[in-house]
């Protein structure tokens, strides 16, 4: 496991856990530091994770411009909420957000990728420009905090193989995977069809269309 451990303060030995009353249900919220970056990752979670069907969950990627601010230029505001939704309608899953902001690259070099969307780049190509991946992101992490909440047969939510490949590759069994494809619009349409035919998401091109 790499250096992922769940945070207790050191005067007074008090886990980082709670309760956290949402929109979506009553969740415990946990926090995960990631000792090697210094990140602190949350695990969200609703019921029960213990039984014999796999774990419905989300692994999200933090993004301040869609999450926080409501952005339409990417799907990542209502991937976030869609996903609180389905473990809400389940009633039982977990959530992970993860600090890896801008597909890994961090919010500086995001802002700059944007500046190059705007000059024309495709959301890869902004990337590859600047010198980074075209998708910088690891789930080590993502498969170590799942472990030790003793998860470890899940139904993901995501369109993005690469995601699966990993945490499989990691000790995670993703038994199945449902797709996630909400949010679409004039402002993002681009960004999720670059995602598809340049990056191997799993997009039905119908969707982006309607």
């Amino acid at each position: 496991m790499t250096d992922v451990k769940e945070i207790t303060n050191d005067f007074s030995n008090v886990p980082s856990t709670a309760r956290l009353p949402t929109t979506f249900g009553e969740f415990v919220i946990r926090v995960f530091h990631e000792e090697s970056t210094g990140f602190d990752h949350v695990a969200l979670t609703l019921g029960d994770m213990q039984g014999p069907d796999p774990v419905l969950i989300r692994v999200h990627s933090e993004c301040l411009t869609g999450d926080a601010f409501g952005s339409l230029r990417c799907d990542c505001g209502p991937q976030l909420h869609a996903a609180l939704e389905a473990i809400k309608h389940k009633g039982w899953g977990c959530l992970l957000y993860l600090r890896q902001e801008g597909r890994g690259i961090g919010l500086h070099a995001k802002i700059q990728a944007y500046n190059l969307q705007d000059q024309g780049a495709d959301t890869l190509d902004a990337n590859l420009m600047l010198g980074y991946p075209g998708d910088a992101r690891d789930y080590q992490i993502a498969a170590n905090m799942l472990q030790s909440l003793g998860i470890d047969m899940v139904t993901l939510l995501t369109n993005n193989p690469n995601k699966i490949e990993q945490l499989r590759s990691y000790g995670i069994d993703v038994v199945n995977r449902e797709p996630l494809i909400v949010g679409v619009g004039e402002s993002n349409r681009a960004y999720l069809e670059t995602k598809a035919d340049r990056m191997g998401h799993s997009i039905d091109k119908t969707a982006l269309d309607e």
